[in-house]
């Protein structure tokens, strides 16, 4: 079944928060069996998942040669495997972009941001070359804010990464950044701003599963 990770070396470019929403939509919203692979020495993805109802299956696999020995299997036990992915360029890393089919970059529109995002990207593209192929690659910009000159530069700058960008982007919203500690996710949430947001996160949804078989 499809291995989709969310890695990034730096922290706070929402790979956590995409990687739990993007189980949770999975799995309430497609009807597809998921399990998550917490990667991340923060746990903070399978406490988080821990903490919700109804519950998503969630694995905390830290150390790269236990990525590599039990992903594969992992696998076969799920419609979908999501990996939150480690903070740092690790080991570790190196051993998911082994297992996985997809990986995806999020990152803020910041240089930092950017400067790492293409870090991943070069981390890829080395997994790529020796697996031959796989795994398939995105980025997203996330955390942007609308109507910044900043957004439009970065997805300028990543258009010249050779990795596909995808369309949606999410805005940074207050109402996403308190979900970890409601137990929830977006489409839990009341107001205009949650509905905005799960309308964004939809939108991110759909083309990351149209990427993979």
């Amino acid at each position: 079944m499809p291995i989709i990770a969310f890695v990034n070396q730096k922290g706070g470019c929402s790979k956590s928060t995409s990687s739990v929403h993007f189980a949770w939509w999975l799995a309430n919203k497609q009807n597809k069996t998921v399990l998550m692979v917490d990667a991340d020495a923060q746990r903070s993805s399978s406490i988080w998942l821990d903490s919700m109802e109804p519950k998503i299956p969630v694995q905390v696999v830290q150390s790269a040669d236990d990525l590599l020995e039990q992903i594969p299997g992992l696998s076969t036990q799920c419609d979908y495997l999501v990996v939150d992915g480690p903070a740092g360029l690790s080991e570790s890393t190196r051993a998911i972009l082994f297992r996985t089919d997809l990986a995806v970059v999020p990152t803020q529109p910041t240089g930092v941001d950017l400067r790492s995002a293409s870090d991943a990207i070069r981390l890829i593209r080395q997994a790529q070359s020796v697996r031959s192929g796989p795994p398939m690659a995105a980025v997203f910009l996330s955390r942007a804010v609308k109507g910044t000159k900043l957004k439009d530069e970065a997805i300028a700058l990543l258009s010249k990464t050779g990795v596909p960008i995808l369309k949606t982007v999410i805005h940074q919203k207050q109402v996403i950044a308190d979900s970890f500690g409601q137990a929830a996710v977006v489409w839990d949430l009341a107001g205009q701003a949650a509905a905005d947001s799960a309308k964004e996160f939809d939108g991110l949804f759909t083309e990351i599963l149209g990427m993979v078989p």
